[in-house]
């Protein structure tokens, strides 16, 4: 196996870790977090704390390695040459964007959530926000691994 597969097969196994574990986050997890009521959603600082999926799992299976992944393929990718270069740095690319949304709207957002300490008048809004958004992040995530997919064949 050559250097290039070896960090393709990698990202392609912890996408597919994050878009399954994101999956499941959005169906048993958020809805702990989240309840709809008729004048917006109101949040559970207990559940959030209790849970925090951030610091107990997050951390360990994409913060800290989707995030190194992220950089060396799409170092490596930039270097590569076509057709593989055009799929592999798409891909790279596409989680980039995934890992800035997370860094720059989610984490934050989930720590002032969690904190309990947000404007109780912005808080339907900012979970509103995060529901609609992880579904974009999640089909993000789902893009980049279908498309990691094809670099891989090419490598």
């Amino acid at each position: 196996m050559t250097t290039t597969q070896l960090l393709i097969a990698l990202f392609i196994i912890n996408l597919g870790l994050v878009f399954g574990a994101g999956l499941y986050e959005t169906r048993i997890v958020l809805p702990l977090w989240f309840t709809k009521k008729p004048d917006g959603y109101i949040v559970n600082p207990d559940s959030m704390r209790d849970i925090d999926t951030g610091r107990k799992f997050w951390g360990f299976a994409s913060t800290v390695p989707l995030t190194l992944l992220t950089i060396v393929n799409l170092v490596y990718a930039w270097q590569a040459e076509a057709p593989l270069h055009d799929w592999w740095l798409s891909a790279s690319v596409i989680v980039l964007v995934e890992r800035l949304s997370t860094f720059s709207f989610f984490i934050p957002t989930a720590i002032k959530l969690q904190k309990g300490n947000a404007p109780a008048e912005k808080v339907s809004t900012m979970v509103s926000s995060w529901l609609v958004l992880n579904y974009v992040r999640n089909a993000l995530t789902l893009i980049a691994l279908v498309v990691l997919l094809k670099a891989f064949l090419l490598s």
